[in-house]
């Protein structure tokens, strides 16, 4: 796309949808994983204030529990958001897949550039959310933040009975894979297109733009928008925010 050709950021203002609809069980019984407490804070807040903390992002829309909209609307207004960013809550569906759907279903017209965010990712740096929004407006249908992997990865036969061994089948080229993490970023036209046409389950949403047979580009990711799914990530998550009230002095 031409410099003269491609859409200004004040013509293509940019959206997120969250989906918070899940329940995170690997988390234990108890409330929804995104509101779970971090430094005493839902999870989901923090999600919302990293996205929010872009200047490019002018919308966030957070997916709630189809029977919990109204406590999460109630959980954004009790907590300090950005005043130049608008928000919206709507409820979910059944699934992941159906939760975004529904986010996207709720965008006003004018948003042409869309991130999808894990709710569960609390902690993503502004500079990786503005990498993806930029990677879309230089044209990537889908972006995708990811890190190379540090540990050799295995392909293997899943076992039929839990904890069994399980035989070992190819051993894939490090270099070559990456650790893919969120905000991921749509030209929406093409997300909705994604959306319209896979029917299948899938683990994200740069996978549905795959099938339609696109080309889905990697930014560099960042370490801390690692995903809180075990206690353990909890406690890591814990030190990140102490790391950064050291430094940052909040």
């Amino acid at each position: 796309m031409s410099d003269e050709s491609r859409p200004t950021p004040a013509q293509n203002p940019v959206a997120a949808v969250i989906p918070a609809a899940g329940r995170g069980v690997r988390l234990g019984p108890g409330a929804p994983k995104a509101l779970r407490a971090l430094n005493g804070t839902p999870m989901l807040i923090h999600a919302v204030r990293a996205l929010a903390a872009s200047r490019h992002v002018s919308l966030v829309v957070v997916v709630a529990p189809p029977d919990g909209a109204a406590e999460v609307k109630s959980l954004l207004d009790a907590h300090a958001l950005p005043d130049r960013t608008d928000f919206l809550v709507v409820p979910g569906g059944e699934s992941r897949q159906e939760s975004v759907r529904l986010g996207l279903d709720a965008l006003p017209p004018q948003y042409g550039t869309v991130l999808v965010h894990d709710a569960a990712r609390p902690l993503v740096p502004v500079d990786t959310v503005d990498a993806v929004i930029e990677a879309v407006r230089d044209g990537a249908p889908a972006v995708v933040p990811a890190l190379p992997l540090a540990d050799t990865v295995k392909e293997v036969e899943p076992a039929t009975v839990a904890g069994a061994p399980e035989p070992v089948v190819a051993t894939p080229e490090r270099a070559r894979l990456r650790a893919v993490q969120t905000p991921q970023g749509f030209d929406r036209e093409t997300l909705l297109r994604a959306h319209e046409t896979v029917t299948g389950d899938v683990t994200d949403d740069a996978s549905m733009v795959e099938q339609l047979g696109l080309t889905v580009v990697a930014v560099p990711g960042h370490e801390e928008a690692f995903k809180v799914t075990r206690p353990l990530d909890l406690v890591l998550a814990e030190a990140v925010l102490a790391r950064r009230r050291l430094n940052d002095g909040f």
